[in-house]
């Protein structure tokens, strides 16, 4: 049996290429997030002009999903026996929807944003072939109600969310922190909108009347950024504080200009940004091989990490490349940092929460500044 013929057996690998599957959301609600797949076609390129990895190229297939659970799964059954892996798999609704299909395909699922709460749900054999790196919402939401008691004086909080598994996660964690503190804090409005919701006016308004003095997002950019413009023209101005989605300060400050001014967000995975020496480094490559990148350098940053750590896979796994490999090279990974770009990570053969963390930001005069470097949480799973 020669080699080039057990690697015809092997998806998306061949002799000079392995084709790594990308499906995210180009258009749509949560476009903006897009913007991690083209920062890994970007550093796709990037490590080619390196030499590749083993002999190989890396060859990116990059489809558009909307973010519609639906047309993930049609692109994702459409790649299955084509790609080697997927990496950056985007969406709660979609990780939800597409967890069956990707165990049943034993296909490698790399860095998935979304809900890691998914994942802890499935037997161990139904995600051996899935990495996450990923804060879990209900630790998060917990970690932020806290600290807007403690730090800001919050005594009634709202939460705006997203009504499916990432804004529920969040809502949960939210309810979970007030319980903890005693009394000291109550949930004053939950107010959830759906995708296709475009007008915040109504939104904006239960969430004044609640009368809460700090309301927390699990929202997109784009309907957190509307509900936000809309209470203001209602002349109502609490403490913002948010999930990580909302962490792209240029895409934000853009948006809302001072309204977004003095608002606490975390970032995904004790990240780095634009303005710091790792991030900059990194993004100067990025915008270099993508210009279409410029000005988008944080979202652009959480999608470079996961390509990062995909390729640290394939030096792993050796010319020898089949799926199985590569699921017990990624198994060998021990506080491991892509490029400083994150925390360390850490996988194992009974352990695929590699990173449960966040890093805690305030919004000021158009950057972002360091609040708490680094908030770790217990793997989950």
């Amino acid at each position: 049996v020669t080699s080039a013929w057990a690697q015809a057996k092997v998806p998306g690998v061949t002799d000079t290429e392995v084709v790594i599957g990308l499906t995210t959301p180009l258009s749509g609600p949560a476009a903006a997030w897009g913007n991690t797949a083209v920062a890994m076609e970007a550093w796709g390129k990037y490590v080619n002009d390196q030499g590749g990895v083993h002999g190989r190229k890396i060859r990116t297939i990059l489809k558009d999903d909307g973010y519609v659970p639906g047309r993930a799964i049609a692109n994702l059954t459409e790649m299955k026996d084509s790609v080697f892996m997927v990496v950056g798999l985007l969406g709660s609704a979609i990780l939800n929807a597409s967890k069956d299909l990707v165990a049943e395909a034993k296909i490698p699922i790399i860095w998935p944003y979304g809900n890691p709460a998914i994942w802890e749900r499935q037997p161990p054999d139904k995600r051996r072939y899935v990495f996450v790196i990923y804060p879990d919402y209900v630790d998060e939401g917990e970690f932020l109600v806290k600290y807007a008691r403690d730090k800001l004086g919050a005594k009634k909080v709202a939460v705006f969310f997203q009504n499916d598994e990432y804004g529920r996660g969040g809502l949960e964690g939210v309810k979970k922190g007030v319980r903890g503190l005693g009394g000291l804090a109550s949930v004053a409005a939950e107010v959830a909108y759906e995708l296709a919701d475009r007008e915040m006016g109504t939104h904006a308004l239960k969430l004044k009347d609640s009368g809460a003095d700090t309301v927390i997002f699990y929202s997109t950019i784009t309907h957190g950024a509307n509900v936000i413009k809309e209470m203001a023209k209602v002349g109502y101005r609490p403490k913002l504080v948010s999930s990580f989605p909302l962490g792209d300060h240029h895409i934000l400050f853009r948006l809302l200009g001072d309204l977004w001014e003095g608002a606490h967000v975390t970032l995904l995975n004790s990240g780095r940004i634009v303005g710091e020496p790792d991030g900059d480094r990194i993004a100067d490559i990025l915008v270099k091989y993508e210009p279409k990148l410029k000005g988008k350098e944080s979202t652009a940053l959480a999608g470079a990490a996961p390509m990062i750590l995909a390729v640290e896979g394939l030096k792993r796994a050796g010319r020898n490349l089949t799926r199985e490999s590569y699921v017990e090279a990624m198994e060998t990974i021990k506080d491991y940092a892509p490029e400083k770009l994150n925390a360390p990570i850490t996988f194992g053969p009974n352990r695929r929460h590699g990173l449960n963390s966040v890093r805690l930001m305030r919004a000021e005069k158009g950057n972002l500044v360091e609040v708490i470097a680094h908030q770790g949480f217990p793997p989950h799973f």
